[in-house]
């Protein structure tokens, strides 16, 4: 019976100093806090442990983790600001089609003489202008009526990545293939922050604090429009706090409520600070979720 006794207390000794050395062993690692639940981890809060801590996740890449959480879709109310005479939007259960005919309602020099819309250039240098004349085009792209942020964001290329809410096409930060626009194409733009291409009258940048600029956002928080992965492009300003957004990832993205509701989602501002010279650009970064041909 001593003998029995001993051999357990051996065998609960061995046990002990085994489960001791698994402990011993345990490498602890950085987690970093997800607050608002995207699978991204803020970089500035972390905790060391061994095993994933409830609320905290590996990755560390979160530039937005403010804890504001997407709630909502794109808002329905956001397209009562599209040009109705340009613009038509309709709805199909989980899909959203925007159909533009790209004729803005807005003055340009751009626009015929014979036009009631046009005038003399007010910004645009005459001489750098570029040749043509605003003329009807066709701009389909269908969308989720609740797009989500993709897990690897999506590079723009040349021609429309979006459609304003003037009903004209956004284009990127590209003039050609691999040629960035240069300030000496800028200047020809007009005050609305766009010219003539070979598809027609399009945006690059935005709109300049001129008297003629009535409808189009300069330095504020009105809606600009929407992009290819259905998330809506605003101005610089964030209308919760009627400032420059502080949280904005490197496309300009972050994950809060606008004027269009009290629901949360993500959508992009136009990020705040010169491009070339004193232009600013409508969109120059990647596309955070799915794009969507534009045809």
């Amino acid at each position: 019976m001593r003998y029995l006794t001993f051999s357990i207390l051996l065998l609960l000794g061995a046990f002990t100093t085994i489960t001791s050395c698994k402990d011993d062993d345990c490498t602890e690692i950085t987690w970093y806090e997800d607050a608002d639940n995207d699978g991204l981890g803020n970089p500035d809060v972390t905790l060391s442990s061994c095993e994933q801590p409830s609320g905290y996740v590996a990755d560390d890449t979160d530039t937005n983790d403010d804890g504001v959480v997407a709630t909502g879709g794109t808002p329905v109310s956001a397209f009562d600001e599209f040009n109705p005479d340009a613009v038509t939007v309709s709805f199909d259960g989980d899909d959203i089609t925007i159909v533009s005919n790209a004729l803005p309602n807005h003055t340009s020099p751009y626009w015929s003489e014979d036009n009631s819309l046009y005038i003399d250039a007010v910004v645009a240098n005459i001489d750098q202008m570029s040749p043509g004349k605003i003329g009807e085009g066709s701009y389909t792209v269908t969308v989720p009526a609740s797009p989500e942020k993709a897990s690897s964001s999506s590079a723009t290329g040349l021609g429309a990545i979006g459609i304003s809410v003037t009903g004209v096409p956004i284009f990127n930060d590209e003039e050609g293939p691999n040629i960035s626009l240069s300030e000496n194409v800028a200047s020809g733009f007009d005050y609305a922050g766009g010219h003539m291409g070979p598809t027609g009258y399009h945006y690059h940048l935005e709109s300049a604090d001129v008297e003629a600029n009535t409808t189009l956002s300069f330095d504020d928080e009105k809606l600009v429009g929407i992009l290819s992965d259905g998330f809506l492009l605003y101005g610089r300003k964030c209308n919760a706090t009627d400032d420059y957004p502080t949280d904005l990832d490197e496309s300009g993205g972050h994950t809060h409520t606008t004027q269009h509701g009290d629901d949360a989602f993500y959508h992009y501002h136009i990020i705040n600070e010169f491009y070339v010279g004193s232009y600013i650009i409508l969109f120059g970064g990647d596309l955070q979720g799915t794009p969507n041909g534009i045809m």
